[in-house]
């Protein structure tokens, strides 16, 4: 039976597992042996046990694992903004905002999480799947920087689909973030008159 549990968590499209995800899996299983079966595995080196109650296949996705740390949660801020060429600064951690802000290191990953009020963490708008796991569009991810920092610095507007930020700034409810916005508009405008 360990072995079946190892070979369906194999099949699956998804790199990082929670009990309560195994569980699901596996309903006719109590959840005590599904907690030993779990250990077992990690025990054998069959699966690496990260984090209390998480488990990880050998190659798994790092932005899986910064998702179901904290859920909810979605990968944004500077891990999207880099990767969309929007900011050129380099950053080891994984960002994500969530319902908390916490720094913490799990299996040599550096993962920071940024609260934000839950009326936008929960609205799905700009929010994408990528793999397994969730992560903000560019214009998302831009819109949650202005929204947490003061007088952050952009390096490139260019990418940015001003419609759509215009589509999404409605999310964050507030007339200084609206001010901020049209600032920052004002100043993509002047780069690429």
């Amino acid at each position: 039976m360990k072995n079946e549990l190892l070979l369906e968590l194999y099949k699956r499209p998804e790199t990082v597992f929670t009990l309560a995800d195994v569980s699901i899996m596996f309903p006719k299983i109590a959840y005590e042996n599904i907690k030993a079966r779990m250990f077992y595995l990690a025990v054998k080196g069959m699966i690496k046990k990260v984090r209390r109650g998480i488990f990880v296949k050998d190659n798994y996705d790092v932005l899986e694992l910064a998702n179901k740390l904290y859920s909810p949660s979605y990968i944004s801020l500077e891990t999207v903004l880099a990767k969309a060429g929007i900011t050129f600064q380099y950053y080891q951690e994984i960002f994500s905002i969530s319902y908390l802000s916490r720094s913490l290191s799990v299996a040599e990953n550096n993962l920071r999480y940024r609260k934000i009020r839950d009326e936008i963490l929960l609205n799905h708008q700009g929010i994408e799947r990528v793999n397994q796991a969730e992560m903000a569009t560019k214009e998302r991810a831009f819109l949650d920087a202005v929204f947490l920092y003061k007088d952050y610095h952009f390096d490139n507007l260019r990418p940015l689909d001003w419609e759509k930020i215009e589509e999404l700034k409605i999310i964050y409810q507030s007339k200084i973030f609206n001010k901020r916005i049209n600032d920052y508009y004002q100043i993509y405008k002047t780069d690429n008159a």
